[in-house]
């Protein structure tokens, strides 16, 4: 099977503007997202899609590839949709896997890639798959920036969440707790039809793409991460990334820029 990872970027972040380029430790964030998807050797290549020409000059001045797309895009799998189209032109090779890799994520480990991908891999029924830890704390349990998710005796979805799923009040300090983790492989073709299908309700009230996939009535399969990783949705996430980062052995293995940054 022919699989590519694709990480969407955009400067224009709500919560955090100009997150890609933001550094960490010397690197910006989208390259340490890059690079470390790079070291995955589950992967044929990988691509940055993004509507920025700052993001697009960096990836390419570190030897990356970058894949343009509209600034129109309100959901990260809308626009990896886009960039799957465009590379297939380019390539004239089909996709089979897509996995889609938020750019916010610059602690992923080259092994949470192959974790990922493996449901689709062993079941072609399996149109989706995300990565899904443990939340460990109220804070993160509270945290409108951790998506949490609940799911069934599978490990399918059963709904995502900015809110406190599920409720502490009821009990959930006796049962487990479980944030989204942003590695998310899609079969081709579902990807594709999740462009072509409606927003949904619940998807734009929670800005959670996976809840389109479950409002018409598909299946996410989740499946759990033994690794431990923190997103960046502020300032001070950049931070503790950072101080956590500092010593990161993986750092080492990037490859030097080519051009001017």
């Amino acid at each position: 099977m022919h699989r590519i990872g694709i990480i969407p970027a955009r400067m224009a972040s709500s919560r955090f503007p100009g997150k890609p380029l933001a550094k960490i430790n010397g690197t910006p964030m989208i390259g340490h997202v890059y690079f470390r998807s790079k070291l995955t050797d589950c992967l044929d290549e990988v691509y940055v899609a993004t509507c920025d020409t700052a993001v697009r000059d960096y990836i390419e001045s570190v030897g990356g590839k970058a894949v343009m797309t509209s600034d129109k895009h309100e959901r990260a799998a809308e626009r990896c949709s886009e960039a799957i189209r465009k590379i297939e032109d380019s390539t004239q090779r089909r996709v089979d896997i897509a996995v889609m890799i938020q750019g916010d994520e610059p602690m992923l480990l080259p092994e949470m890639i192959a974790e990922a991908l493996r449901p689709l891999e062993e079941d072609k029924r399996i149109l989706v798959s995300n990565l899904m830890a443990p939340i460990t704390t109220r804070e993160d349990h509270n945290d409108p920036n951790e998506v949490k998710v609940v799911v069934d005796r599978q490990n399918n979805a059963l709904y995502f969440s900015r809110e406190p799923i599920p409720s502490w009040k009821k009990g959930a300090k006796t049962v487990r707790m479980m944030k989204q983790v942003c590695v998310i492989p899609f079969q081709r073709d579902f990807l594709i039809q999740f462009n072509e299908i409606p927003p949904t309700e619940l998807e734009i009230v929670e800005s959670v793409d996976m809840l389109r996939v479950l409002e018409h009535g598909f299946k996410v399969k989740m499946v759990p991460t033994r690794f431990v990783t923190y997103s960046v949705d502020t300032p001070e996430d950049l931070q503790l990334v950072a101080d956590l980062m500092r010593e990161d052995p993986l750092a080492a293995r990037y490859p030097k820029p080519t051009g001017k940054t």
